[in-house]
């Protein structure tokens, strides 16, 4: 297992590497000058120069690159042009709205999405298949955004039960932040979760034709034990990969919601650097966004080898 894992961490940081290099260059090539753009059009090509030594704009890319990439591993991230702050900070900041968000919403996509999943999957033609099939029809057709808009007007607007958006800090308590991300956790789960509800009933009726499941029965087993303690089991791997792609896709893609509901998380705050022409915190957010994709990825490599000893074999 030692170099098993060894050469999948060595993966991992390469991946990170090469990531990071496609960011940055990415990220040059956008139009516009963060110098013209901090100091205005009314500035004078002298103090443009100026300002474009100060900030390093003036050399060559894979010097700064170099300098960059220092920084990120020494816990550096820049500081941004627009708020003057270190990165870091503002990250850290942003990402304690973000994080419970996403938390909120892959928890309630999972506590939807599983059990209608198995029991439309064992009872396949019947009336869970049907509620499970248009449900996951609806939700994934439905954009997240407009679930948010279609909140606030019910239960902000009409029935006056939610704030229609805002985020109160958690140091006002535990109950008013999360009150405030409920709605947007609604909006975020919905889709999310009727794609993982046809994947679960998808690998569970898979499983349910594998010899092991017949072999379970044909001992007498019942048909609900035969399901949870068999069946879903061995039906876990697409599902785990799957919520692990949802929980990377829920932070990194809540953009949207983030904004409709005038959360101060990552998502907006890099909408914000993208408008502002900050291409440090771009840089940096993109960067953190990638990243955690593919340690969730890894994570889930590693979940596969402790759940399936075939896969440890295999590997």
């Amino acid at each position: 297992m030692i170099p098993l894992l060894a050469r999948r961490f060595t993966g991992l940081l390469v991946t990170l590497v090469v990531v990071s290099l496609l960011i940055f260059a990415v990220m040059d090539l956008l139009p516009g000058d963060p110098a013209s753009i901090m100091l205005g059009t009314s500035a004078t090509p002298e103090t443009l120069a100026a300002l474009r030594h100060n900030l390093g704009l003036d050399q060559p890319l894979l010097l700064r690159y170099g300098q960059w990439l220092t920084g990120v591993l020494s816990g550096d991230l820049g500081n941004s042009l627009t708020y003057g702050v270190p990165v870091a900070g503002l990250i850290v900041e942003r990402l304690a709205v973000t994080l419970p968000l996403a938390l909120m919403a892959i928890v309630l996509s999972v506590a939807i999405a599983l059990p209608l999943g198995v029991l439309a999957a064992s009872r396949r033609g019947g009336v869970f298949d049907v509620i499970a099939t248009l449900f996951s029809q609806i939700s994934i057709a439905v954009p997240a955004f407009w679930v948010a808009l279609l909140l606030i007007i019910l239960f902000s607007t009409m029935l006056g039960l939610m704030p229609a958006g805002g985020f109160p800090g958690w140091g006002a308590g535990l109950l008013p932040a999360l009150q405030a991300l409920v709605m947007p956790a609604v909006a975020l789960a919905m889709p999310q979760a009727g794609v993982l509800t046809r994947v679960a009933r998808s690998a569970v009726l898979d499983m349910m034709h594998e010899d092991f499941a017949r072999t379970a029965v044909a001992k007498g087993l019942s048909r609900s034990a035969v399901l949870w303690r068999h069946i879903v089991p061995n039906a876990s791997i697409p599902i785990l990969t799957m919520i692990g792609l949802q929980f990377t896709f829920l932070i990194a893609g809540a953009v949207l919601v983030e904004n409709v509901f005038n959360l101060p998380g990552l998502g907006r705050l890099a909408l914000q650097a993208l408008s502002q022409r900050d291409i440090i915190v771009m840089q940096d957010v993109v960067l953190f966004f990638a990243g955690l994709v593919i340690v969730m990825n890894f994570v889930v490599d590693l979940s596969y080898l402790a759940i399936d000893p075939r896969m440890r074999k295999a590997a």
